[in-house]
């Protein structure tokens, strides 16, 4: 029995999500069809473009992005801050990107004076769009519409292009931030249809590696320092500030250069046909978070098997769950303890 989105996804709980979306009957409609040889690949770049556009309009932010054939993975960070910072101008002008908006807000915008009665509908319509702007399921809806028309308009057909509504996961600490970033940026490597992380395509690792060196193909990971890392333009991608989540925070809670050296050695590690070799020294990361390798190694690879809705130290989840009505059983009790010892 699933569960209501507003059970799944409270930003007063934590602002990190895992969503997840695939093609109905999980076909190459967005990757290549080898039966047929048609190439759908560019639909995965309407994705990435359509994500970006959006990130600048809501009040979400881009952790982690991978488009695949069939499917594709997103971290979201809901901005409360951001949010909470809107004027009512703000509000109308990024809704107005996405719909046409109302008539009285156009008045209002214009200087024109309000009568009672459209003064109070022009309330009730900015709450309720204030609150659009920081939702995750609306973000969804605006990015899968969108896809979903393209595609059917470019197939001269009709019907659902995605299987589903979206699944998500609440990532309640850090240890489930970094899990699940690590999972999302490594899937075409897993799935072996990538050596690298610069020829994982439509991913965010990859943007930001290429970031680092967009003259180059092959930047080298060794030689990132603090002075490169300041000049990274992470566009519309979530940034790197390197505090923690009990603190104040605006981005990701952990180091650029650690989250690469980390998932450069996971790589590795996952892909034992992959050259190189892992470091017996562990990556600074794993050390101050306290995880062992195999229990990291193991998370990499199976984090949507180890978890259900939420991900996190087992009494989080637990009181996730109690919190929100959603279940009387949590799952990943054993990765969970793993994780966070």
């Amino acid at each position: 029995m699933t569960s209501a989105r507003r059970q799944l996804i409270d930003a007063n709980t934590t602002p990190f999500y895992h969503v997840i979306n695939r093609c109905v009957r999980r076909a190459f409609l967005c990757g290549e069809d080898k039966l047929t040889g048609r190439s759908y690949e560019h639909r995965r770049g309407w994705i990435v473009d359509k994500i970006k556009a959006l990130s600048a309009i809501f009040c979400i932010d881009i952790c982690a992005y991978a488009v695949m054939s069939n499917h594709y993975h997103l971290v979201l960070k809901i901005d409360v801050d951001k949010a909470k910072s809107l004027t009512q101008k703000d509000i109308i002008s990024r809704w107005c990107q996405i719909t046409k908006g109302h008539a009285v807000a156009t008045k209002y915008m214009n200087g024109d004076a309000l009568i009672d009665g459209e003064a109070m509908l022009l309330d009730a319509l900015l709450a309720e769009w204030h609150e659009r702007l920081s939702s995750i399921s609306w973000f969804m809806r605006c990015l899968n519409e969108e896809i979903a028309r393209k595609a059917n308009r470019e197939d001269e057909c009709k019907g659902a292009f995605w299987e589903g509504r979206f699944k998500s996961q609440a990532l309640l600490d850090e240890q489930a931030l970094l899990a699940c970033m690590m999972y999302v940026d490594l899937n075409p490597i897993r799935a072996g249809i990538a050596d690298s992380l610069q020829s994982s395509d439509f991913t965010s690792i990859q943007e930001r590696v290429n970031a680092l060196n967009p003259h180059s193909n092959a930047p080298q990971l060794a030689k990132i320092t603090a002075d490169n890392l300041q000049q990274i333009p992470h566009k519309a991608l979530a940034k790197f500030d390197g505090s923690t989540l009990q603190n104040q925070q605006t981005g990701i809670p952990f180091h650029f250069a650690d989250y690469l050296e980390l998932i450069d050695w996971t790589g590795r590690a996952i892909r034992l046909d992959k050259k190189g070799y892992i470091d017996n020294q562990l990556p600074k990361l794993l050390n101050e978070l306290g995880i062992s390798p195999d229990a990291w190694l193991t998370s990499a690879k199976e984090f949507r098997r180890q978890y259900s809705g939420i991900s996190g130290r087992w009494d989080s989840m637990c009181e996730f769950k109690k919190q929100h009505n959603s279940g009387k059983w949590c799952k990943g009790k054993a990765s969970s303890q793993a994780l966070h010892p």
